[in-house]
């Protein structure tokens, strides 16, 4: 148990937390991790599970018992416990809001008490249904009518976004917000939906990649160590307290095209298969044909910029699978 200063990685060990862990640690931080392994893994950690600064909680932030203490001790916050994937969304709604709110608040809470920087991971769904060619900060954000699922995750991390800027300003809670437009990289799970694995596990078995509806939406891929870097940033640059940030890569590519360039890479001799949206998930799901992030916010704060290309990307995740 880690008995120097350390920071609370909640999520720690899902995909985008448990990369952030062994980042921490290899700064030399000690790193507590509230995790209770719904959608990720301790599998995640095993590189890092006997390091002597590490300690590891299983369980739901709010049934924390000790979470006054370990949140009032900690030096700061990452805080990336939530669910996610679009299958999961779609699902399980309940689960979805549940978690999203009730976890957070509880969070925010605590740590508005000590005024402990709290980095919070929010997304770019919740640009929602909006048509512009690339987004920021600023932009109006365009959510979807309620009995279509998708939105409820795009609502619930909006209003994580409100909650912990409220107690920014009530409170005077040290907040950064990062919206993460989509992190892939080694140890992404294709279980609730995320492409990038699904297609690579599919060119290897020999099956077919499975692209929805025409596959020309297009999306930017960013390598799970930029983000890190941007959060590792963000954190620790003062000015970036009480702000909203994009997260993510500006190489956009259409799925199909990710999906060739999977086969080719792989030297794949799977067929690419076409699949509605309506076979894939519900009637009525709804998806966005573009999403790529201005990120020059972040770069004036923090000097930096995703920008491991994607076929790299590609034969790093491929590799770790």
């Amino acid at each position: 148990m880690p008995t120097k200063p350390y920071v609370l990685v909640t999520g720690g060990a899902g995909f985008i937390g448990s990369h952030l862990v062994e980042r921490l640690l290899a700064d030399g931080k000690a790193v507590t991790v509230i995790d209770d392994c719904s959608t990720g893994s301790l599998e995640n950690l095993k590189a890092v599970a006997a390091h002597p600064d590490l300690r590891i909680i299983r369980g739901k932030v709010s049934q924390c018992r000790e979470l006054t203490g370990i949140v009032g001790d900690a030096e700061s916050i990452y805080h990336l416990a939530a669910a996610v994937g679009v299958e999961l969304v779609v699902n399980s709604p309940i689960h979805v809001l549940e978690t999203n709110l009730h976890e957070t608040e509880v969070l925010l809470r605590a740590a508005a008490d000590k005024r402990v920087p709290l980095l919070l991971a929010s997304t770019s769904e919740v640009y929602g249904k909006s048509q512009k060619a690339a987004f920021t900060e600023e932009d109006d954000l365009l959510i979807g009518p309620p009995h279509h699922g998708r939105w409820s995750y795009a609502c619930s991390k909006l209003m994580d976004e409100f909650l912990a800027l409220a107690h920014a300003k009530e409170r005077s809670l040290p907040v950064v917000i990062a919206r993460l437009f989509n992190t892939v990289g080694p140890r992404q799970t294709g279980r609730y939906g995320m492409v990038l694995p699904r297609f690579i596990a599919a060119a290897r078995s020999g099956q077919p990649l499975k692209v929805h509806d025409d596959g020309r939406q297009t999306r930017c891929f960013c390598y799970v160590n930029d983000t890190v870097e941007a959060l590792v940033r963000l954190q620790q640059c003062p000015a970036a307290r009480g702000e909203v940030f994009n997260v993510g890569s500006t190489e956009e590519i259409s799925i199909l095209e990710l999906a060739q360039h999977v086969v080719r890479i792989l030297n794949s001799s799977s067929p690419i298969e076409f699949v509605s949206y309506n076979q894939a998930y519900a009637p009525g799901f709804e998806d966005m044909r573009r999403r790529k992030p201005v990120v020059d916010k972040l770069f004036q704060a923090t000097q930096f910029r995703p920008a491991t290309a994607l076929r790299t990307i590609i034969e790093l995740t491929a590799a770790a699978l």
